[in-house]
């Protein structure tokens, strides 16, 4: 018996389960490509597959149902891979382990990748369920929408025919979501001279973990911490202080997860042995002050380890640390005309040193008005360029303008009112969604974004919550039965 198989709807969560089993990282979902051309083939339903490697899978309308509008499905295949330190977990080749706690579906050390498992698994679910009497259903899973979205991006308008779109891809139940901010990805490269190591100097490990880290889009606002920042405040303070010479500084993982780790190896004159371990300690409470209750489990450690080869030259190390302590991270504007809703943030996502004396950052802005987003990726540019890095930005993806009057939202809310007695909220949200890039291709869709409720998406903490999947997949099935007839 499957751990899932005890769990409504059962459909539902078997192949969630199934899912679970299957690595499927950012660009790298070739064996769910393949299992979802193969679950086509075994319920005799046609397939298609595009040049991105976005699947379509089609059922027919049932018997009555012919003069339904097509529905379009959609999901996206991959799911962002984070895990907790030294978990001996492989993204090429291991299963995620889910659990059950407390109403929840958790995943052992690692993200659950219910964004968006679980929207996958809806799909096949009402493919896979003769019984289930529906006009056609296009189900659209697309590709790489966690690191670029280039799936959508590269949609071709005639790979779908429906005119109704229901994006599976939201992460609180009892809110329709009908926007969504854009965003642009810019990376920045710096060179560095690598220096000998002067001598009478001891070496240290620093390390920063515990963080919450989070969705980018969706958690910016919350105030967690951003290991980047941290780490690169306090190396800055110890390369004022203690001539603090950088080998290695590392953190952060993937665009649009706020970095929960960071380390790094630093080398200081024997003459302030004690004085980098003090200073270390110092920061950390000051740290666990200004954070209290926000990130409990944050903690840096400090170790003598052995000497590298090399550091990074001072000249270069300075300005690298005085741009990421300068560069914007967070919320940087409210909306005036939504309450609640982040218009512009920007997340610095990672930082990383390469084999070529190089050190790579990578940023990622989101906002709802694009002139905003345009200005902060200058603001971010000039940080860095002026220092004499080398600054890129992406094509980056268009925002979901809300349409207020959308005839499958009148539909969906009076579902959801009809099946639970009570108003579901209407919203645009932060995070970006492939629907405005969908839009952008073909502007007669209709389309709402809904989904079960998952907290802590982006991080090893993600959690799935077991009763609104029920209420999900008894609103969609309640959706796709009020369908209008063309």
């Amino acid at each position: 018996m499957s751990l899932l198989s005890s769990l409504r709807p059962q459909v539902v969560w078997r192949y969630f389960e199934e899912i679970c089993r299957i690595p499927r990282t950012s660009k790298h979902e070739e064996k769910i490509r393949k299992y979802l051309l193969e679950f086509a083939k075994q319920h005799n339903l046609p397939a298609s597959e595009d040049s991105a490697g976005n699947i379509l899978i089609v059922k027919p309308a049932s018997p009555g149902f012919e003069k339904k509008e097509v529905v379009i499905l959609q999901s996206h295949m991959d799911m962002v891979g984070e895990k907790l330190a030294g978990h001996p977990h492989n993204w090429y080749t291991d299963p995620v382990i889910p659990y059950i706690t407390n109403g929840w579906v958790h995943a052992k050390g690692t993200t659950l990748g219910a964004d968006d498992g679980i929207g996958m698994a809806a799909q096949l679910a009402l493919l896979a369920t003769p019984e289930l009497k529906t006009g056609k259903i296009e189900s659209l899973f697309t590709v790489d929408e966690e690191s670029g979205m280039t799936g959508a991006i590269n949609l071709k308008p005639d790979f779908i025919t429906g005119r109704i779109l229901l994006n599976l891809d939201s992460e609180d139940e009892g809110i329709f979501f009908i926007g969504c901010a854009g965003g642009i990805e810019t990376t920045v490269t710096m060179k560095y001279d690598p220096v000998p190591v002067p001598q009478e100097s001891n070496a240290y490990k620093i390390i920063l973990t515990g963080l919450h880290g989070g969705h980018s889009g969706d958690e910016i606002h919350k105030g967690y911490g951003n290991s980047i920042k941290i780490m690169s405040h306090l190396l800055l303070e110890l390369t004022k202080k203690y001539e603090a010479g950088i080998s290695i500084f590392e953190g952060g993982n993937i665009r649009n997860a706020i970095p929960r780790e960071a380390f790094a190896v630093i080398t200081a004159p024997h003459t302030y042995s004690g004085y980098i371990n003090n200073s270390v300690n110092e920061y950390y409470k000051l740290l666990t002050g200004k954070f209290k209750t926000l990130e409990p489990d944050i903690r840096i450690s400090v170790n003598k380890v052995p000497l590298p080869e090399f550091i990074m030259d001072s000249a270069s190390q300075v300005k690298l640390l005085e741009a990421l302590n300068e560069c914007p991270n967070g919320v940087i504007k409210w909306s005036e005309e939504m309450e609640d809703l982040v218009e512009t943030s920007t997340n610095l996502a990672s930082v990383r040193f390469t084999e070529e004396n190089t050190v790579r950052i990578v940023t990622s802005q989101r906002s709802s008005v694009d002139p905003a987003k345009t200005d902060l990726v200058k603001q971010i540019t000039d940080c860095f360029s002026s220092r004499g890095a080398i600054v890129k930005s992406s094509d980056g993806y268009p925002g979901w303008k809300p349409n207020t009057s959308s005839e499958i939202l009148e539909i969906a809310k009076s579902s959801y009112k009809k099946l639970f007695g009570k108003e579901a909220q209407v919203r645009a949200i932060h995070a970006g969604l492939e629907c405005g890039l969908i839009y952008e291709k073909n502007r007669e869709i209709d389309m709402i974004s809904f989904g079960p409720t998952i907290k802590g998406a982006h991080t090893p903490e993600e959690k799935l919550e077991i009763d609104s999947v029920d209420k999900f997949w008894t609103l969609l099935l309640d959706i796709l039965q009020n369908i209008p007839e063309v």
